[in-house]
């Protein structure tokens, strides 16, 4: 098995032989799981959940899956999360984010919302069963109109690959992860201007938005929370190579 999976270009083949063979339930579960790796399906697909910030988080096939370096961005969001905190994961794919927030800071009001229904039955599976509210609907149309200049933290982990750049992603993301979670725009930021557009009227005073970027796009991003009317800041993980934009509602 390990051979197989080495051979299928898996660079962590033993790890991934034992996450394999946990979630099998018989040799003949284990061996279609084995074929599916070996054709280039993620592993959390396969296995049908996700390791992100110490949490399993469930996962669908389809639904876009958690990366290790937003747990940055995760990290930023606990400082600004305090008892009370209404909190919304904006894009949410499997609610992974607000999830994690979640665990972090139990005493919070959480909403996640995203326009795929793939990624809205997944994110139900992990946020309603912690008391949280999932919706389906594009952007700040998918939030309930109540919360409007009342959101504390918002995570907003949108796509910022640059859609001339998809091409040349892994060909597991690229062939298993919808495109809408991937693809940017021209210059990769196109979400992230809509986002940035309605964030001042959706943050509640003294709110805070945060986002992913890579380094390169940080400072237009940070222009645009600043024309946004938002006090804008970067922050980096030099561990996890990761890029956060925050801005707050003064």
């Amino acid at each position: 098995m390990v051979s197989a999976l080495r051979a299928a270009g898996c660079v962590f083949a033993e790890d991934e032989a034992d996450l394999l063979i946990a979630a099998a339930r018989d040799d003949a579960e284990l061996a279609h799981m084995v074929e599916q790796r070996v054709a280039g399906l993620p592993i959390e697909h396969i296995v049908g959940y996700a390791d992100f910030c110490g949490l399993r988080i469930l996962l669908d096939p389809g639904v876009f899956v958690p990366r290790r370096r937003t747990e940055h961005l995760v990290a930023e969001a606990l400082q600004l999360t305090h008892p009370g905190s209404l909190v919304v994961d904006l894009c949410c794919g499997s609610g992974a984010l607000g999830v994690a927030v979640h665990a972090g800071q139990p005493d919070i009001t959480l909403y996640a919302a995203d326009l795929d229904p793939l990624a809205v039955a997944c994110a139900r599976r992990n946020v309603e069963p912690l008391g949280g509210h999932v919706t389906q609907g594009n952007l700040y149309a998918a939030l309930p109109p109540a919360l409007r200049g009342r959101i504390n933290v918002l995570l907003s982990n949108v796509p910022y690959v640059p859609t001339n750049e998809i091409p040349f992603l892994p060909a597991e993301a690229r062939l298993h992860e919808p495109r809408t979670t991937l693809d940017g725009g021209t210059d990769g930021l196109e979400i992230l201007r809509q986002v940035a557009a309605g964030a001042f009227t959706w943050l509640a005073p003294g709110g805070t938005m945060l986002t992913e970027t890579t380094e390169a796009q940080a400072p237009i991003a940070a222009a645009l929370l600043t024309e946004s009317g938002l006090t804008p800041r970067i922050t980096t993980s030099e561990e996890l190579y990761a890029t956060a934009v925050i801005g707050t509602k003064q």
